[in-house]
This record gives C-alpha cells, structure tokens and sequence, in this order.
C-alpha cells in the first residue's frame, strides 16, 4: 500500500507523452490546415494565365482541390502541397511543381517553358508568424 501511495506522488509518463503527442499532432495539423487554406484562396478561378510571380489561375480547379495536408507521425510533422494526380505516364516535372517553382512542361509534343508562379511559399510566409501563438495556445489548455 505505501509503494503505491509513493507512486501515486509521480507524473505517469506514458499519459503526459500521449497528451504531448496528441496536442502537438492537433496543433500541427491545425497549422497544416491553415496554410491549405491560404494556399487555396490564393488561388483565383479565371480564364486567363496569371502573371508570372503571382498564384497560378485555376481553369479547371484541380490544383486548389488537390491541395492536401497531411500528418506524418514517423517525423512528427505536416506535409503541405497539391497531391500527384493519377496520369497516363509519370511526368518529369509535374505541373504543381512547375508553377511553384518554373521549369519546363510539355504541352501536347512540344516543350514549354513556365515561369515561376509561387502559390505553396507565400502562403506559409503568410501563416507562418501566426504559428507559435496557435501551438502555445494548445499546449496551455
């Protein structure tokens, strides 16, 4: 009875590391949906090309639906960005990764070059301050 009323006077660690974990993962995936959203909002529905330097314009709306967050609990941490889609052949350079970053792209048999369009960067530049109040607000609860 005494060693169990000693032990009762110590922190369980197994129930404090899952709390950490389950808190951290929450307010990860908070950030990771936060930054989608900016992501996606920045992205503007219209006909024409967006201009170069500026979020790419969604024709289609493939690219802002495909932006997807999700929790990667081996590294404890967010992955945040516009998901492969299933194609006829395996690009060299997907379109996401081109209007991120520029590059090439083949449209029909020729070879196109794209400038950058950054729609991924600004967003999590814009979320990115506001980041350490929303961790420290989940931790404090």
């Amino acid at each position: 009875m005494f060693i169990v009323q000693f032990k009762a006077g110590f922190f369980d660690r197994r129930r404090v590391t899952g709390a950490v974990d389950r808190t951290s993962r929450r307010a990860l995936s908070r950030g990771g949906a936060f930054i989608r959203t900016s992501a996606r909002s920045s992205i503007r529905t219209r006909r024409r090309a967006s201009r170069p330097g500026q979020p790419p314009s969604s024709h289609s709306g493939l690219l802002r639906r495909w932006i997807l967050f999700a929790y990667d609990p081996a590294r404890k941490s967010v992955v945040i960005g516009a998901a492969a889609l299933n194609g006829t052949r395996r690009l060299r350079n997907p379109v996401p990764s081109v209007l991120e970053f520029g590059g090439e792209a083949r449209i029909g048999k020729r070879s196109v070059s794209i400038a950058a369009r950054p729609y991924m960067r600004p967003a999590y530049e814009k979320e990115r301050p506001k980041l350490p109040r929303r961790w420290a607000a989940s931790i404090s609860r």
